[in-house]
């Protein structure tokens, strides 16, 4: 067998040799200056009474070595997090390179008080840069410590309510920045700075939908940045409502007529499914998904009162079906399905001019499923009206309109039976009784009266 000048056989000495070299490789790898990092999932500027850190430290080079997260405050460190990782096989291959980390932070635990006080964080690597001890990314984020919440004082004296009905509170937050309205059940409804002087005050419209009980729970809520969390209660009483059953009957020309403009939508072109039911699909389906789309554009309020006065109703009208009538759909002598109507169905001659029912915002002027050509107006303060079945659109997105200018027509797009106007009004994410908001003694008792009383009570 060959041997070297070292006496080696050739085998060995390229393996000798093989094995200096990926040595050598190894060293100038892990020699790398690449600063391994750690990045908070969200900014943290306030920490409550408790709260839960996360973040995720990376390496993508030798891997992670060390992670090291303290809270400096008062010249102490309150070390809650310190964890270290392997450093993988020869070459590293299987070192973390990634890794969550997620700490539940108790204040009182940890002997922490309100205040200022530094977050620190700190990750080391596998490299061999500093003599062995690796790179290091250091990091410090200015905190405040805050565990009171703000307090509520309710300034409305009463707040007197119908089962589908709207209300007006309003209301003092002893601290800015807070999230904050009235909770009604499991439906909650923010409040708005900036219609008094006084920053602190906010009003929320709010609402009992049709489906909620007499008894539901009703308080305001304000919850501050750092998560600390405060209820108050408020004087209220809701009437409950007995809403009309209505019968609808389904014919096939009602079907052939309506039902084909539909099936792209569901993807139901080539279906083998019957007329009837894909109008129960389009009934159910498609309804739902056209309240989703109104709510979805009512997320976005301007906290300004547009509105004046009672709103207008669709002129020389007859009403064809009520706020929260119970409908049956029958066909053929069954019942197939049963919604609830969420607005008033006005008539009037084909193809009326529709006027705005007040000043407003148009926040929606398009095409919506079952509603057909709609528009949807933000009248400030979360509250919007809305406008369906329109044969033509007149207006375009936030343009600002005034009460009695025409935003439309009325026909019958979508899943309408006849031309008329489908009326709704709208708080928040929930459809309400638009006949409160055409009654002037309503508006007076139950908006304008808080209002003005606030403003003359100069506790603004």
């Amino acid at each position: 067998m060959a041997k070297n000048k070292f006496g080696l056989a050739k085998p060995l000495y390229i393996l000798i040799a093989l094995l200096l070299c990926g040595s050598a490789v190894f060293f100038i790898l892990r020699l790398e200056g690449e600063t391994p990092l750690f990045q908070l999932e969200n900014p943290i500027h306030t920490i409550g009474s408790s709260y839960t850190l996360k973040g995720w430290a990376s390496d993508q080079k030798s891997g992670l070595r060390r992670v090291w997260i303290t809270i400096f405050q008062g010249g102490k460190e309150k070390i809650i997090f310190d964890q270290t990782f392997p450093p993988g096989g020869f070459f590293g291959g299987d070192a973390v390179q990634k890794q969550l980390v997620s700490v539940e932070i108790n204040v009182d635990a940890i002997g922490l008080s309100d205040g200022e006080a530094l977050l620190r964080t700190a990750v080391w690597d596998h490299s061999y840069r500093g003599w062995g001890a690796g790179n290091q990314g250091y990091a410090e984020h200015k905190i405040l410590i805050d565990t009171r919440p703000a307090t509520i004082d309710v300034l409305t004296r009463s707040h007197n309510l119908n089962q589908g009905g709207a209300g007006l509170a309003i209301y003092r937050v002893s601290e800015p920045g807070t999230v904050n309205g009235v909770q009604v059940a499991d439906n909650f409804f923010p409040g708005y700075a900036g219609f008094f002087s006084d920053p602190n005050i906010c009003i929320a419209f709010f609402a009992v939908s049709h489906k909620q009980a007499p008894k539901s729970q009703l308080y305001v809520s304000a919850t501050d940045p750092a998560g600390n969390v405060c209820r108050t209660g408020l004087a209220y009483y809701i009437n409950s409502k007995n809403f009309k059953q209505d019968n609808i009957i389904i014919s096939d020309a009602f079907l052939r007529r309506n039902i084909p403009q539909f099936e792209h939508a569901l993807n139901m072109e080539n279906s083998s499914a019957s007329l009837i039911d894909k109008f129960i699909v389009v009934n159910r389906d498609l309804r739902r998904a056209s309240n989703i789309t109104l709510e979805n554009a009512c997320k976005k309020s301007e906290p300004k009162k547009y509105w004046e006065g009672p709103f207008l109703r669709l002129p020389h009208s007859a009403r064809r079906a009520g706020f929260a009538a119970h409908r049956k759909y029958r066909y053929k002598g069954k019942t197939i399905d049963k919604q609830v109507h969420l607005g008033i169905d006005l008539a009037a001659t084909a193809h009326s001019p529709v006027p705005a029912a007040n000043n407003g915002r148009v926040a929606l002027a398009e095409y919506v499923n079952i509603y057909g050509k709609t528009v949807l107006l933000d009248h400030g303060f979360g509250l919007f009206s809305m406008y369906g079945h329109l044969s033509r659109i007149e207006v375009a997105r936030n343009q600002v309109v005034s009460k009695g200018d025409v935003i439309g027509f009325t026909g019958s797009t979508g899943l309408a039976g006849g031309d008329h106007l489908h009326y709704a009004m709208i708080v928040g994410h929930t459809f309400v009784n638009p006949i409160e908001w055409w009654d002037p003694n309503w508006i007076k008792h139950n908006v304008t009266d808080k209002l003005n009383e606030i403003k003359r009570a100069k506790v603004y």
